[in-house]
């Protein structure tokens, strides 16, 4: 039985009751991927960002048991960009555990534009030192996020960027060897060296446009 929540987002009963369950099994393929993002959005909506300890333990030993969160264990999806600031557009860049367990977060996740191919395009983000970089304990259902900022590629030489459009994101979690790719189209520059991408630490709590810092 399904309901509407807020925004007027069709979201499952259980989630509407408060309901922590995963949303397992939409984490292959690109569909399945805006399937288990759109979730996870109304989830972190409704589902404050906390670790969710056992019965008969506390919240404290949950987070020192929590092992890091891999790509397999969240869903990366990206909100809705500012109004844009000194050439810059910045996201909250969304990072969803969908897994069956609380696992944790340390650090700055590596972020790369991806071409048509899947090709990456130019240089990597370059980590923005504004936030303290805190451990994030995940319950399951739980979001975090970082800031992503995008530059506009307009603002370099043509000939040391070559600009092109992006098709995406490759999200590396911090300390995990594999990607999630999150769909999202702006222009970047296809040569490395220009610095058209920034990204912070993981910020505790669901990035809200023009209210989380």
């Amino acid at each position: 039985m399904r309901e509407k929540g807020p925004l007027g987002l069709v979201v499952p009963v259980g989630l509407l009751n408060g309901a922590t369950a995963a949303v397992t099994g939409w984490t292959e393929g690109p569909a399945r991927r805006i399937g288990a993002a759109t979730a996870a959005a109304c989830a972190a909506i409704l589902i404050p960002t906390v670790a969710l300890a056992a019965p008969g333990r506390s919240a404290s030993a949950a987070r020192a048991t929590a092992s890091p969160c891999s790509a397999a264990d969240l869903v990366v999806w990206a909100g809705i960009p500012d109004s844009g600031s000194a050439g810059t557009f910045t996201y909250q860049l969304e990072l969803s555990n969908t897994s069956s367990h609380a696992c944790s977060l340390y650090g700055y996740p590596g972020v790369s534009a991806v071409g048509s191919h899947g090709n990456q395009l130019g240089s990597a983000a370059i980590r923005n030192p504004a936030h303290p970089v805190r451990l994030i304990t995940l319950g399951r259902g739980a979001t975090t996020h970082v800031e992503l900022g995008i530059s506009d590629v307009a603002n370099f030489p043509r000939a040391t960027c070559h600009p092109v459009t992006a098709d995406g994101l490759r999200v590396y979690p911090p300390n995990d060897r594999r990607a999630e790719f999150v769909p999202l189209t702006f222009r970047a520059c296809q040569q490395s060296g220009p610095k058209f991408l920034g990204v912070s630490t993981t910020i505790g709590g669901t990035g809200i446009p023009l209210f989380s810092s």
